[in-house]
């Protein structure tokens, strides 16, 4: 925590109540805060005291914050909250584009705009009219439900910056699940389908020689591993960014079934991004991935990336059974005839191939580019990913057995 003036605590304060809308900022960052912990931290401050701002934020820091990632945005939210002598320059800095001059722009640091968002949040939105006496008011209910179904239908290049928050918080509650897959090899069960002869000689020898029941077994279970491979080409620059906070939710949802998820961004390189999107705090984990990758809104090369994954790691996550997710819109710049063999051994190398288009908004695409007419023999799966509907779509596509109607409507697209 940076060195900050003293708090001056006037005569008739309102403490409780600010530690209150304090609570509810933190919530709106994305910090889980209920009454239980709001009660408990106007509790400790009036049990605690404090003489200084320091000793105020390690009391509250000590009853709101639980995990290490969430230390972050505390800390963020504490010193923009508590009249931070600079409050007002941040937060317009960070909600408004400003004129860069000849200084050095200030680095923002992890979860500082979120924030200032969950700060600001309705701030300059408009009072409702409030109606007269004997006024009747009437409701059209529709439009409460259209406004969460038009968000998930709007393609995310034409949002606006309140629609991509609230875009992101979707995002986050989209799970992908997937079926564990049968393994040749056997466990004992008391009703399997497979007849176990082994041990039921061994029983029998127990017994004397005399056969009481033939002992079952059946196949053990295992779920695979989720790769992704994500386009941050110049082209895909709008939809890369929003795929990845997608890729996030992914990597650290609880109860999907995935046995790990791997994730990659390619432009002109290939970048292993798995360990920075496995952070628990989307802002510090997409920082770090940003500062790695360093091809952003750069060109396109997949067949050079696909082969560097098949070459580098394909043994290493490919195995048992993995479902690929390959992120493009498949303008490439290399040979189709390269981009074709890599995709073609990467489809050899993996259970299921999904590709991840956003061009398939358009509802007259025809696959003309070389990229395009190279990739799509070998996928099994093609479908958008210009919205939140399409991510749904993803989410039920993966629960399906077959894909037996996808091959069929990509053999009609050649």
């Amino acid at each position: 925590m940076a060195s900050l003036p003293d708090l001056t605590i006037p005569e008739d304060g309102k403490l409780a109540a600010n530690i209150t809308y304090f609570a509810c900022a933190l919530r709106a960052a994305g910090i889980p805060v209920g009454a239980g912990r709001l009660i408990d931290a106007i509790r400790a401050v009036e049990a605690v005291g404090f003489s200084g701002r320091r000793d105020f934020y390690w009391t509250l820091h000590t009853c709101f914050v639980s995990r290490p990632e969430q230390r972050v945005v505390f800390g963020q939210v504490f010193r923009l909250f508590w009249r931070d002598p600079q409050f007002l320059e941040h937060m317009m800095g960070m909600l408004r584009p400003t004129l860069r001059g000849t200084n050095e722009p200030r680095k923002k640091k992890a979860a500082e705009r979120r924030a200032a968002e969950a700060l600001l949040d309705g701030a300059n939105r408009a009072l409702p009219n409030v109606p007269e006496d004997g006024e009747e008011i009437e409701f059209e209910a529709t439009i409460s439900i259209s406004s969460a179904e038009k968000l998930k239908q709007q393609d995310f290049e034409q949002m606006s910056a309140e629609e991509l928050a609230k875009a992101r918080r979707a995002i986050t509650q989209i799970t992908l699940p997937i079926k564990p897959i049968a393994s040749r090899r056997s466990q004992p069960a008391s009703t399997g389908p497979l007849p176990d002869w082994h041990a039921t000689l061994r029983a029998v020898m127990r017994t004397g020689g005399e056969l009481q029941s033939i002992k079952r077994r059946k196949r053990k279970q295992h779920y695979p591993n989720l790769v992704a491979l994500c386009d941050i080409s110049g082209s895909m620059s709008g939809y890369s960014r929003m795929l990845l906070h997608f890729l996030h939710a992914a990597s650290n949802a609880k109860g999907a079934g995935w046995a790990k998820v791997h994730s990659f961004t390619f432009g002109t390189r290939l970048t292993n991004i798995t360990r920075h999107l496995h952070q628990r705090d989307v802002d510090t984990a997409l920082h770090a991935a940003g500062l790695q990758a360093q091809d952003w809104e750069g060109g396109t090369r997949i067949g050079e990336s696909l082969h560097a994954f098949n070459r580098d790691w394909s043994r290493r996550t490919l195995g048992q059974g993995a479902v690929v997710l390959l992120i493009t819109d498949g303008l490439d710049r290399d040979d189709a005839a390269l981009l074709a063999k890599e995709a073609e051994r990467l489809r050899l190398s993996c259970r299921r191939l999904i590709w991840l288009n956003p061009l398939l908004r358009w509802e007259g695409f025809t696959p003309k580019a070389a990229g395009i007419k190279a990739l799509l023999p070998h996928v099994d799966t093609f479908i958008a990913s210009h919205n939140i509907s399409s991510l749904e779509a993803l989410a039920k596509i993966l629960g399906q057995a077959g894909n037996s109607g996808d091959k069929a409507r990509l053999m009609g697209l050649l």
